[in-house]
């Protein structure tokens, strides 16, 4: 049954990241001028330098 656990938190954790990475990619494709007044560039320079992978399992958090 721990193997289905797992399983079961590696896809959760997949669909987490793969919904951040689709959100981000829609911001990015906003004209700069909306980006700015969101405040995207600031809340994503803190998040750049953390993120390297998709998820906790591919090395990221």
């Amino acid at each position: 049954m721990s193997i289905l656990l797992s399983i079961g938190r590696i896809a959760t954790e997949f669909n987490a990241a793969r919904a951040r990475y689709q959100t981000e990619r829609a911001i990015r494709s906003l004209p700069i001028e909306l980006q700015k007044d969101i405040g995207w560039p600031e809340a994503a320079d803190a998040k750049i330098a953390i993120r390297h992978g998709v998820g906790s399992w591919a090395g990221a958090k």
